[in-house]
């Protein structure tokens, strides 16, 4: 234990939410002076292309040919949504690095994240919506496309949970 070091987490969402979700879970719970950056493009993209949790219902991947179907694979996980309403969260968003302005307000967001640590408020998290055309078979732009369309659709961008220094534990 060394509590002059600032830990960084950068994963995929398969495994944060997946193998690594009951430690993202309990890290955020225990309000760990972490900051976890996960990028979530909806698929095990270092894999093969699989179904993650957070597949979209409908999504084709490798391992769902006729897309994710609720009946048998259930509904996609809301990592974001989910982390906010733990007390040990500080700094929760979601951001998506398809267009311009969305990567401007990413990298403010991952900032923020960093100043929270810093700042010794708490666990962050921010979750990064993204593209992977070679596993979605989509060129970069058909692949921002649906990340536009589809996926801030079903995961809405924003600051879900900001602790100021008052709230601090």
């Amino acid at each position: 234990f060394n509590p002059d070091l600032r830990v960084m987490v950068i994963s995929g969402d398969g495994d944060l939410s997946s193998i690594g979700g009951n430690h993202l879970i309990h890290a955020a719970r225990r309000d760990m002076d972490l900051k976890v950056i996960c990028a979530n493009n909806m698929i095990y993209g270092m894999t093969g292309g699989q179904m993650a949790p957070t597949t979209l219902l409908g999504q084709k991947t490798s391992t769902s040919p006729y897309g994710r179907d609720f009946t048998y694979d259930g509904y996609p996980i809301r990592m974001a949504e989910m982390l906010a309403t733990l007390e040990g969260s500080a700094f929760v968003a979601r951001v998506a690095v398809n267009n311009p302005a969305n990567l401007i307000k990413a990298k403010r967001a991952i900032r923020k994240a960093f100043q929270m640590q810093i700042e010794e408020m708490g666990f962050s998290f921010v979750e990064i919506l993204l593209a992977c055309p070679t596993n979605w078979g989509m060129t970069p732009l058909e692949a921002n496309r649906r990340v536009e369309q589809e996926m801030i659709p079903y995961f809405p961008l924003g600051i879900l949970k900001e602790r100021k220094m008052a709230d601090s534990l």
